[in-house]
């Protein structure tokens, strides 16, 4: 069977796409995030690993971070409401899938989805966000997909600090506590993006700075995904979550969290207009629309 190899000529047109996409992705472009608004459809509820940090409350209307949405929608009425914001919000660039769970460990409701919509909309920036733990096996499905930007949520490539961030992992049927799961976890995440980069996808890793537990292990982190070819890397600050194992954790300080920018962008692009968005977001980054568009408001 003939084997088609790509070429540079080849390469280059896909190269020029990727740099105007992410021109277009506030999250992946400094300069885009004042210009161009992202929607993020909220239709993968379930997660395949408990983080130590994060507590989902799909209910909490006024709350804004990761994890958070006023309601889980079906593909069709994701598609619904993207046409309706579509219409309202002209710099919509971006249809992004973060949630409130794994994008993955719900694959057939995000795969649904972006089918659905980028089938009348190919124009559209799809990016979707991930723990990592089944990269390895959708890698390849996520790029026929049409998917251009993927973030990787990564805390440690040392499986001894992991067991002190996740509580347990669901693999394959298997649960996982302690180090033995979070091993698993390191060694899709790895395998997940260095996939996803020989594809030339543009990766963006996310790391929760947690003082005293992986702060001193976060420049690993980077030199790690430098060697992978990450695009950027965000280091974001704890924001303490009610009932969360770590409710009583102090929010990392901005100074702390630009200190360690600093250092690791000897290494790697750093990201330093993250708003840690809901899962259900919309509009242009600092400027959360969700409300505007919720069909019900759960009651108190």
């Amino acid at each position: 069977m003939d084997c088609q190899v790509e070429t540079s000529e080849t390469k280059m047109p896909r190269a020029a796409t990727m740099l105007e996409k992410t021109q277009k992705h506030p999250c992946y472009s400094f300069e885009a995030h004042h210009k161009f608004a992202r929607m993020h459809l909220p239709v993968a509820p379930f997660c395949n690993i408990s983080c130590n940090y994060c507590n989902r409350k799909f209910d909490c209307v006024n709350e804004s971070r990761p994890g958070v949405t006023s309601e889980i929608l079906t593909p069709q009425a994701a598609k619904k409401k993207f046409n309706k914001v579509s219409a309202q919000i002209e710099q919509l660039s971006v249809v992004g899938i973060a949630g409130p769970g794994d994008a993955l460990a719900d694959w057939e409701n995000t795969r649904e989805t972006i089918r659905l919509i980028r089938a009348e909309n190919p124009q559209i920036v799809f990016c979707l966000s991930t723990n990592g733990l089944l990269l390895p096996e959708y890698a390849q499905e996520i790029v026929e997909l049409g998917v251009t930007h993927v973030t990787v949520t990564v805390n440690c490539i040392d499986s001894a600090i992991g067991a002190k961030i996740y509580k347990h992992i669901n693999y394959q049927g298997q649960h996982y506590e302690g180090e033995s799961g979070v091993k698993i976890l390191i060694e899709n995440q790895l395998a997940g993006i260095a996939l996803l980069i020989s594809q030339g996808m543009i990766v963006k890793i996310n790391i929760v700075m947690l003082k005293g537990i992986n702060d001193q292990h976060i420049p690993d982190v980077v030199k790690k995904m430098k060697e992978l070819g990450v695009y950027i890397t965000n280091i974001m600050p704890l924001i303490p979550a009610p009932g969360s194992v770590f409710e009583n954790f102090s929010q990392t300080t901005t100074k702390d969290i630009n200190m360690m920018r600093d250092l690791c962008e000897l290494d790697v692009r750093q990201m330093r207009h993250c708003k840690q968005c809901r899962a259900d977001a919309i509009g242009l980054l600092g400027e959360d629309r969700s409300h505007e568009f919720r069909d019900h408001v759960p009651s108190a």
